[in-house]
């Protein structure tokens, strides 16, 4: 059983290890031990376990027979096609909900489009990331289509950490609010092609915003590694 505090723990350990995945503070194919990995951010094992699991199960950590779990390595062409689909799938979701959402729907997106504006300008990207999962799952459950929303979920599952971290490219928060504001309105409108095309240039922006973060982690790098740089 895992208690509250210990599942309050995983989910920050889970943002935390991806982030240090994500910047390369560990390389694909490092080990993850969990002892070590409690020692270095402080908590118990059992945190740990739970965050792995997760981590697995979104494609950033491998977990092998006789190793453990180890970082897994995800080439640049296998990301673009993960965030081709997930583009696809939440776009063709944008559409069926601006055809297919109620009255009720339409005015609890609008209002919550509306509530994650302060998020954006008081910068507050944890706070933001958490609104913008429930944004784009009531846009998921507007599709009104089971089978759809299933696969858009497990997609987003597996980009999380790259969705999560993009939130850290500066100006990107207020950036991604307006992107929202244009998929609600063309849903508000009942215009399905207009939601479709917003929903797939949202996704296109976030997956450029990890570039350029991920492109800045590697220039540190280097800058760091660089012997005029001492």
């Amino acid at each position: 059983m895992v208690l509250l505090d210990d599942r309050t723990r995983a989910d920050r350990l889970v943002s935390d290890v991806s982030a240090d995945i994500i910047n390369g503070a560990f390389a694909p194919g490092d080990r993850l031990d969990e002892l070590s990995l409690a020692d270095r951010y402080g908590v118990s094992r059992t945190p740990v376990r739970e965050a792995l699991r997760r981590l697995a199960s979104s494609g950033l950590v491998d977990v092998r027979p006789r190793r453990g779990a180890v970082v897994a390595s995800i080439t640049p062409a296998k990301l673009a096609e993960l965030f081709g689909a997930m583009a696809e799938m939440e776009a063709t979701c944008a559409r069926l909900a601006a055809i297919g959402m109620t009255p009720m729907e339409r005015r609890r997106l609008e209002e919550f489009h509306a509530s994650m504006r302060p998020l954006a300008a008081d910068g507050d990207a944890e706070g933001f990331a958490a609104a913008n999962l429930t944004f784009h799952t009531q846009i998921y459950a507007g599709a009104h289509n089971g089978h759809l929303a299933e696969i858009a979920s497990g997609l987003r599952s597996r980009l999380m950490p790259y969705r999560r971290a993009q939130f850290r490219t500066p100006g990107r928060l207020p950036r991604s609010h307006e992107e929202h504001g244009a998929v609600t309105a063309a849903i508000l409108a009942a215009d399905a092609p207009a939601a479709h095309a917003a929903m797939l240039r949202h996704v296109s922006l976030v997956e450029e915003s990890f570039e350029q973060l991920a492109n800045g982690y590697g220039d540190r790098k280097q800058d760091a590694g660089s012997p005029d740089r001492a």
